[in-house]
Order: structure tokens, then sequence, then C-alpha cells
């Protein structure tokens, strides 16, 4: 199999340095943007493996030439090395109702480890991908990696303001959502201020202000977005040359 990565992306570009995908010779896994450019690679590659060459690079105007209107320029290195790891950060969803199950659900095909957690085995075995029964979610909080992100949405407002403590007691995290309203969240600014937590860098109510609709795969829906906009906006940053 032949690994490409991108190295390099300058002016408009449909995908960052770093973004990798592996070819083989019948099958592609990952993508580097589509299109022509993606075409152009693929092709490279299988020449790459009829031939039994190590590695190569491609230096890819996106211009008419191509046949892409991208206008930026992508640098690509391809080579027979195993997949570079990809670190994924961690998602821990408090609370297994209707839209904790969703929100899973919408993020199983996403770059993160979900993580469903609650105290009730039978809401839990309603979902899918991966659960944890555990009578102590906060000990959940205390042991997260550093730029892990929380999301609050247990059967309980009480629990959901532990638990917001809890997280925003940390000051390592990406995000920390809890579900609510504004009078929620005014009463948790009370709450934690109580306790000597800034409430500032919570986010409450989650997946607020794209739509009414409070059908619950629609809230899982924007805030799945959101939560990916916040994590993607820290990994753009390790990446200049796409400005």
């Amino acid at each position: 199999m032949i690994r490409v990565r991108v190295i390099s992306a300058r002016g408009s570009t449909p995908r960052e340095a770093g973004a990798e995908m592996i070819v083989t010779p019948d099958d592609t896994q990952g993508t580097i943007g589509g299109g022509q450019l993606e075409y152009m690679v693929i092709d490279r590659a299988r020449q790459m493996l009829a031939r039994g060459e190590a590695e190569a690079r491609m230096d890819i105007p996106l211009g008419p030439e191509i046949g892409q209107c991208c206008g930026g320029r992508v640098v690509v290195s391809l080579d027979r090395h195993a997949p570079t790891p990809q670190d994924h950060p961690d998602v821990l969803i408090f609370g297994a109702g209707h839209v904790g199950r969703a929100l899973a659900h919408a993020l199983q095909p996403l770059p993160v480890n979900a993580l469903l957690i609650d105290s009730r085995s039978e809401e839990l075995a309603r979902a899918t991908g991966p659960t944890l029964l555990t009578p102590l979610p906060e000990a959940q909080i205390r042991a997260a990696a550093p730029g892990s992100s929380v999301v609050i949405l247990t059967h309980d407002h009480a629990l959901d303001f532990l638990l917001a403590v809890e997280a925003l007691a940390r000051t390592d995290l990406t995000y920390v959502g809890m579900i609510g309203s504004a009078t929620k969240r005014a009463q948790f600014a009370r709450f934690a201020g109580a306790r000597g937590i800034d409430p500032a860098p919570l986010t409450c109510p989650i997946g607020a202000g794209f739509s009414r609709d409070k059908r619950p795969e629609i809230i899982a829906a924007f805030t799945a977005a959101e939560l990916m906009a916040r994590l993607t906006a820290s990994s753009l940053k390790k990446y200049p040359c796409n400005s």
C-alpha cells in the first residue's frame, strides 16, 4: 500500500497539510480532498505499486490545467510507510437520553473518540457505539485526557451542574457544553460563582442559534457541528500555510 500525505497546502485547497489517505491496488482509505487532484494522486500511487517504487512527490497547482478551480497549490508525498496513527480527541457525553444517544450516533463517523456515559443501564442498552456504565461520572472528567471535550445532558439538573463545575475546574479541556436554556445558564452561573468557578467558558445552550427545531436528532446535529468547529479550529493552527 502507498501512504499519500499532504505536506504543503497553499492558497485555497480542499484539505490541510497533514491530511492522509491510503491507496492499494483496488481500494482507497481516507481522502486528500477528492476531485482531479485525488484522481491524479491515486493513479501515481498505483504506478508506484506496479513498478515497485518506494517514494515519490507531486507538486500540483489546483487550476484549470487539471480541471480543478480551487486556485491553490498542493505538494504531496507518496511512500510505502505505514499510515501515521491519527490521534483523535476524546468526547465524553454525559447522559444517555434521547439527545445523548443521538449525539453519540452523530459523532460516530467523525474523527473523535466519543463515549456515552450514564448510571442507567437500560438507557445505555439503547445506544450504539462505546458506552460506560458508572455511578461516579465525575471521576471520568477528572481522568479525561487534556484536550478532551465534555458534553453534559443528563436527566438531572443538579447532576448537570455538578459535572459542569467539575469540567470547568480544569483549564485543559477543549469544549465544555451543557444542554439547557438561558434561564438554566443563569442559574448555573450563580451556582458556579458560589464555588469560585468561572462559568464563562461553558457553552450553554449547546447547538443553539441555528434552528428552533428541538427534535433530539436536530439538536445533536448542530451540537456535533459546534463541537467539531471548536476542535478543528485548534487543529488548523498547526498548519498556518493554509491561510
